[in-house]
């Protein structure tokens, strides 16, 4: 639903008709009741642009072929401009996005002649967008979070047992409690095997666990909580040189050190520098290392307020009283 209402409103005009394949693939693996569901959504969504929905016919593969050719000939042009960037790591997936859209750009500029032609034919777009999302019902639980399409997401420990209403997009999860936007989460998946994932962050959770550290030893979740892979590493060398109950302790203190002080980056640098040494962090040193500067915090001065002041107050309202 997304990337096609980007599409119209991007060619600015709508077609007759939308075309697709049969889906017979994304139907497959649905009960019943979500393949109805998905059909009506699919039908509002075509309603609301005033497009009527077509399919292939069955077992007639060519009938898509200029539209898959022109996919094979974009995904080409991707990977070339990969090749020519020198790397395919992006800072985040907004950052990659960016990168397709100019590519995209450059392509449709060059048919833009062909896309003028045809853009007065196309039907008026509406006033507004339709809804790109699915809303469901979730209820955070004891665990501090919720499962939803065989993903557990983990949110702030305030909201258990709260009824949260999520608005699933393709890429994000955004919640909301009533009518009050809560925080927007990046939507998992599930394993391609149908085994569950999790999405967890470690501000979260990390209340709990100072409570029961021995908990991250058996945590099923424990590698998708660590926010860098210095963590992760440091926990097992601290696993390998002390008893279990020190080093998940240890390891706690670190995650906690790291949201207390606002320092996970710069103290994930620290734990690399030490692991490189083959030495194992010392908590002690690190929390004093990430210390405030006793010289940047402010000196407050409290002044202690006579109470005859109060009195006097009192004096004053008692004779306006008397007089009126």
């Amino acid at each position: 639903a997304e990337g096609l209402q980007n599409a119209l409103w991007s060619a600015g005009g709508v077609p007759l008709y939308h075309r697709s394949d049969s889906l017979s693939a994304a139907f497959r693996n649905l009960d019943a009741q979500a393949q109805t569901d998905l059909t009506a959504r699919y039908e509002a969504l075509c309603a609301h642009y005033k497009m009527t929905p077509t399919r292939n016919n069955k077992g007639v593969a060519h009938e898509n072929g200029s539209i898959e050719s022109a996919h094979g000939h974009l995904k080409g042009a991707i990977r070339d401009a990969l090749l020519m960037r020198g790397s395919s790591d992006f800072e985040d997936l907004g950052a990659y996005r960016a990168f397709v859209d100019e590519i995209v750009g450059r392509r449709n500029a060059y048919h833009g002649k062909g896309i003028a032609v045809e853009r007065p034919h196309l039907q008026d777009l509406p006033e507004r967008r339709s809804t790109d999302f699915e809303e469901v019902i979730v209820t955070v639980t004891s665990t501090g979070g919720f499962i939803l399409r065989k993903v557990f997401y983990t949110v702030p420990s305030r909201l258990i047992g709260h009824r949260l209403r999520v608005r699933l997009f393709d890429d994000r999860l955004d919640l909301f409690i009533g009518g009050t936007h809560l925080m927007t989460l990046p939507r998992g998946r599930a394993k391609a095997n149908g085994k569950h994932d999790q999405v967890v962050n470690y501000h979260h959770v990390i209340h709990s666990l100072r409570k029961k550290p021995m908990a991250l030893l058996h945590l099923v979740y424990r590698d998708k909580l660590f926010p860098r892979a210095e963590y992760r590493r440091a926990f097992e060398a601290l696993a390998t040189r002390l008893p279990e109950r020190q080093a998940c302790k240890a390891t706690v203190e670190l995650l906690s050190l790291a949201h207390d002080r606002n320092c996970e980056a710069a103290l994930a640098l620290e734990l690399a520098k030490i692991l490189e040494v083959g030495d194992i962090p010392d908590v002690g040193v690190l929390r004093s290392k990430f210390a405030p500067d006793p010289a940047s915090l402010p000196t407050v001065t409290v002044r202690s307020v006579s109470l005859d002041s109060y009195e006097a107050l009192l004096g004053s309202t008692n004779k306006v009283g008397e007089h009126a």
